[in-house]
């Protein structure tokens, strides 16, 4: 379980200074964090490009080519869940040091495959696949990290920075793989790749983060993982948070995994212009970061997210009929700034609807979002590709992607603020001398009201179900007392002792309002009458 974050000396500043995009900077542990993030991106990026345009060597087929974004998106999609669980129960400094070096032996693999000359199409998809694996494993447990660094009013400037890191390292990472390629071949595009990662390591070792094990032990995998899974779903909030990352990611998707093939159709085409081209996109998400806080305050989220997906629609559909680089370039920078601008906006939202303890959990389900809605862009959008052609697949990606996003704000708007996730410590854990070792705890909760107000009651019950799922339990019944129609009681069933224990630790400031609305109902004489059962299965021979 993760520690909870206490605000350091130097992250206590006025709010002029909390409002500015450069304030997390203040932090040293963030920059630090932030230099490695920036590093590994760039290894990502450098990745990336070297596998795509190897592709094209191997074999230049639209989907073959498109296959490589999927090899390195699926396995975000496939193990977001495991990992996010991991990052939120295991030391995190020491997860995210592994994360590191895995990716560093990949690397390290393919450049030895690629010197000996042994390099298939298949085995590249399979090491690109090898290396996502990595990332899966990475980007949960930074998504939870970021958090602890900075002031909650600095969030929103610390995930810009982020995405500054991500499209410096889209610029940086392409122009140093265009250049070894062209120079001395991809395998030194690789080994740089495993030398940067170690580095990053390295630089990790170096943070002073002390892991302090729960009081109630590490949480099961398998339970961390169910509830991970459990909070997302019972979150409307973060429920309209995913609908948009995927609409926009599985659309603009067609724009990046082929990337490589309108590089070639622009006049002149080449590795070098394949390089300008991300170049130019990062640069454009780079300048956009600038106007983040000034849009966020002029627009809401939907507002916000419409236009991003809107401009990057119109930047598809420019780039998929011209055939002119100085036309090609300055709507990359498009692209670029409307990307940033609907990703910052989504990660912030998602952010700000997780509390500390399954922020991870939380967060993988975001990035498995993204990279589940590349993996499959980039596969239909390249088979539209081979069976038409790249202008048409770029073509209805944009045209999908505006009509799609314009329809999820209408079918799941916004519902207001965001409800107050602080942690709140005025609900106690329940004690007992002899705690059950085994067996689920049954706990029932029973009610008096005015019959009058019954539908109103079960209103208000239906939040607190979703509240309890949230934190974690297997079952909730609401029961109604058939001969006195005001007695209703809450069930509510959790895994075991520790389990019911635990979720005392995740209560906010949100549950105990709900709480207290809930007691508002109550007109029995003493408080709603409470008790707790250990549920035993007693089989007769």
């Amino acid at each position: 379980m993760p520690e909870p974050h206490h605000e350091s000396p130097e992250a206590t500043l006025n709010p002029i200074e909390d409002q500015s995009p450069l304030a997390p900077f203040q932090q040293p542990v963030f920059r630090m964090l932030w230099i490695t993030w920036l590093m590994a991106n760039i290894c990502m990026w450098m990745s990336d490009v070297a596998g795509a345009w190897t592709m094209t060597s191997l074999n230049a087929s639209p989907l073959w080519v498109a296959l490589v974004q999927t090899a390195a998106s699926l396995p975000v999609f496939l193990l977001g869940i495991p990992s996010g669980a991991l990052a939120d129960i295991l030391d995190r400094k020491r997860y995210f040091l592994f994360t590191q070096i895995w990716v560093a032996g990949v690397a390290c693999l393919l450049s030895l495959v690629v010197f000996l000359d042994l390099l298939s199409p298949g085995l590249l998809l399979l090491l690109i696949f090898a290396n996502g694996v990595g990332l899966a494993m990475r980007w949960p447990v930074f998504s939870a990290i970021v958090p602890e660094l900075v002031p909650r009013m600095q969030l929103p400037a610390a995930l810009a920075l982020n995405g500054v890191s991500m499209n410096a390292s889209r610029i940086i990472g392409p122009l140093l793989a265009g250049a070894l390629i062209a120079s001395f071949g991809s395998v030194w595009v690789f080994l740089l790749n495993a030398l940067l990662s170690l580095l990053a390591a390295l630089l990790i070792t170096r943070w002073q983060r002390q892991h302090k094990p729960h009081p109630l032990g590490r949480e099961k995998l398998g339970s961390a993982m169910r509830i991970g899974l459990q909070y997302v779903a019972q979150s409307h909030h973060l429920k309209g948070v995913l609908a948009r990352t995927s609409i926009f990611f599985v659309t603009s998707t067609a724009l990046i995994a082929l990337l490589p093939l309108i590089a070639r159709g622009l006049d002149g085409g080449g590795a070098g212009t394949f390089t300008l081209m991300l170049a130019a996109m990062g640069s454009g998400a780079i300048l956009a970061t600038a106007f983040l806080p000034r849009l966020r305050r002029a627009l809401s989220r939907d507002a916000l997210v419409m236009c991003g997906a809107s401009v990057q629609s119109g930047a598809m559909i420019l780039l998929a009929f011209t055939h002119q680089i100085w036309v090609a370039a300055p709507t990359m920078v498009l692209a670029g700034a409307a990307w940033i601008t609907t990703a910052n906006t989504l990660s912030v939202s998602a952010q700000m609807g997780l509390p500390d303890w399954v922020r991870a959990r939380g967060m993988s389900t975001y990035q498995m979002a993204i990279m589940g809605s590349n993996a499959i862009g980039a596969a239909v959008w390249g088979q539209v590709a081979t069976m038409a052609s790249v202008q048409l697949s770029v073509l209805l990606g944009a045209l999908t992607g505006i009509t799609a996003m314009a329809l999820i704000n209408r079918l799941m708007p916004a519902q207001g603020m965001v409800e107050d996730l602080t942690p709140s410590s005025l609900l106690k854990a329940p004690q007992t001398d002899a705690p059950p070792a085994n067996g689920h705890v049954l706990l029932m909760i029973e009610y008096l009201i005015d019959p009058a107000r019954a539908d109103e009651f079960r209103d208000l019950m239906q939040e607190s179900r979703r509240s309890r799922l949230r934190h974690g339990v297997l079952q909730w019944e609401l029961l109604h007392d058939i001969n006195q129609p005001g007695r209703f009681i809450e069930m509510i069933e959790d895994e075991s002792w520790t389990s019911h224990q635990r979720r005392f630790d995740r209560v906010t400031t949100a549950d105990v309002a709900l709480r207290d609305r809930k007691l508002a109902f109550h007109i029995g004489e003493s408080p709603p009458l409470v008790t707790r059962s250990v549920m035993e299965t007693t089989i007769k021979s």
